[in-house]
């Protein structure tokens, strides 16, 4: 179990983390705290580096990319990556952490916390740090400090793959329980709707325009209608839909001549996100049929999307899991494996071929004013992380 003294290190790491402004697109700070931090514990400078993933990622002005450490190895065995995602919600900048009982929790009404993901980056800083500070021998270690995850995954989508260094088993650390494995996530598809109508006077004629907003309606209705929004559950459909936001319009006396919507679908079956997304289209398509103005023209409607991370399932009995639930059962916890209904770092990082069995760091009601962190939770991820980084529970 960890000391007295390595929980309060751990406990400030994270609590020093969560101050850090750091949204999307904007974790330049963050980095360089951990690149500092890992300075302090002996690791050159030339052992870290940033890829240039966020000059392929669609935040204007992105800071930085993503952040890799290398650590030869100490002792053979198989490589292994450690890895977290810097980035929070908007809704986190400004966190000023403080403790109360047995977790941490926002000072002010108005901010979450940045647990999400700042736990998860505490917890993998603490374990490297951790071995280098105790002359721990351990196999060769990347850490993998990633951006822009809470926009679609764009940090590990656009990464350096390569500069990884194909470790044999990968780990990331992002969630609540730390006896959570989660071995699969579902994937989301993001999309844009332009609806252009056309304008006139709403009052002396109306009839002459084309209200992109009353199509936007219509097709809102059938999906509706068809049980298309929100969670769905029918035969050969299962995911979730939301249209997120509607912006169009000049002025209550013009017809509206346009309406753009940003709307994403998920699913945990790759087929099924494109069947919502081809039946998306359909509705404001038909929508746009409906509503013609008394020359009997209509609407047009374009579509602008993309699959944002595509869902994943990794074998419960690969190399990763298997280090995983030895370390968690070496602690005397019950591994539980898990499916997210969440995009995550390691559904990219399938994608790249390399399957990462994603771990809890003791995160509460993340991206809402009300989120916290447990700290007993985070404490135990922190020896879960130490104990994989060391090898000591070496099973593949």
């Amino acid at each position: 179990m960890l000391t007295a003294t390595q929980q309060d290190r751990a406990l400030h790491l994270v609590q020093t983390l969560m101050a850090i402004a750091g949204k999307s697109g904007e974790e330049a700070d963050v980095a360089a705290f951990v690149r500092s931090e890992l300075q302090a514990a002996g690791v050159p400078e030339s052992a870290m580096h940033h890829d240039s993933a966020h000059l392929r990622c669609p935040v204007p002005g992105s800071t930085t990319g993503n952040l890799i450490v290398q650590l030869p190895g100490t002792r053979p065995g198989p490589s292994r990556l450690l890895m977290a995602h810097m980035d929070t919600v908007p809704i986190c900048v400004g966190s000023r952490p403080k403790q109360v009982e047995d977790r941490l929790v926002p000072t002010d009404a108005h901010t979450g916390l940045g647990a999400d993901n700042r736990a998860g980056v505490a917890t993998v800083l603490f374990a490297a740090t951790e071995l280098l500070r105790q002359n721990v021998p351990h196999a060769p270690l990347t850490l993998l400090f990633s951006v822009q995850e809470e926009i679609g995954i764009q940090g590990i989508r656009h990464m350096d793959v390569e500069a990884l260094g194909q470790p044999a088993l990968a780990f990331n650390w992002d969630g609540s329980d730390p006896a959570k494995l989660t071995v699969g996530a579902i994937g989301g598809y993001r999309m844009t709707i332009d609806v252009r109508g056309q304008a006139s006077h709403a009052g002396v004629a109306p009839q002459k325009g084309i209200s992109a907003v009353t199509v936007a309606g219509v097709a809102i209705n059938k999906l509706h209608h068809a049980g298309l929004l929100g969670k769905i559950e029918q035969e050969g459909l299962t995911g979730t839909s939301n249209i997120g936001t509607i912006n169009g319009g000049n002025a209550t006396n013009v017809v509206a001549d346009h309406v753009q919507l940003r709307a994403e679908v998920r699913s945990h079956a790759k087929e099924t996100i494109a069947q919502l997304v081809t039946r998306f289209e359909t509705a404001f398509r038909e929508a746009a049929q409906e509503v013609v103005n008394d020359q009997g023209e209509h609407a047009t409607v374009s579509f602008d999307g993309d699959l944002n991370y595509e869902p994943f399932r990794m074998r419960t009995d690969s190399p990763s899991v298997r280090v995983a639930e030895a370390a968690l059962k070496g602690l005397g916890i019950e591994p539980i494996h898990a499916i997210a209904n969440g995009g995550l770092d390691a559904n990219w990082m399938f994608r790249h071929g390399i399957a990462t069995v994603s771990l809890g760091c003791g995160q509460k009601n993340p991206h809402m004013t009300s989120e916290m962190l447990l700290i007993p939770q985070f404490h135990t991820a922190c020896e879960v992380a130490l104990r994989i980084a060391a090898g000591e529970d070496e099973v593949a």
